[in-house]
């Protein structure tokens, strides 16, 4: 049993991305909390599934697909219910430069498995992560506080609808940064569109 623990994190998962994203696009601030805590914790697993595979030795072809699998969709969920709050905000065109890069990554990433070779992952896409991961956050929180009927719910849109639009920049900024990484991940990894 302990040997399906890895996978079994990564389904859950998968199957906890839904549930989140149905119950975001809901316009009440409990359900929206609620929707949050489900997203907390399924990317917590992504942090769970790897690291116990890792520490008593269950790396699996299984889990090297789902892992990153798992991980592709619970981001791509978040990354396209922001535009549900306000598609002014949140415009759509970073956010397909974003699905775009990391489905070609996790295209190569499958390549490079059926190849038997590995992946090298640069440190810029670690940074990347961390920096998606941040923004991801924010937003969310955001789109919880602009649901909320009181001060503080007032306070969330004056700065989520701002005029200077803070948050557009920082997608755009965050797709930058994103397609600026696959770009590096096609250059280093180039030998894997080469013929054997």
């Amino acid at each position: 049993m302990r040997h399906h623990i890895p996978n079994i994190l990564s389904l859950s998962r998968i199957m906890l991305t839904p549930v989140f994203f149905i119950m975001y696009m809901v316009n009440d601030p409990y359900i929206r909390l609620a929707s949050l805590v489900i997203y907390t914790f399924a990317a917590l697993t992504d942090f769970f599934d790897g690291h116990y595979a890792r520490k008593y030795g269950l790396e699996s072809s299984l889990g090297v697909f789902l892992d990153p699998l798992a991980d592709k969709i619970l981001t791509f969920s978040a990354f396209i219910v922001l535009p549900t709050l306000n598609s002014h905000v949140f415009p759509w065109l970073p956010i397909i430069a974003i699905v775009i890069r990391d489905v070609i990554v996790t295209v190569m990433r499958v390549v490079a498995t059926q190849r038997g070779m590995d992946m090298k992952t640069s440190y810029s896409a670690k940074v990347k992560t961390f920096i998606q991961m941040g923004f991801l956050y924010v937003s969310l929180v955001l789109g919880l506080a602009i649901a909320l009927p009181n001060f503080l719910g007032n306070l969330a849109r004056m700065f989520f609808f701002h005029e200077h639009g803070y948050m557009t920049y920082a997608l755009y900024l965050v797709a930058l940064i994103t397609v600026y990484t696959g770009i590096e991940y096609i250059v280093q990894n180039r030998k894997l569109f080469q013929r054997s």
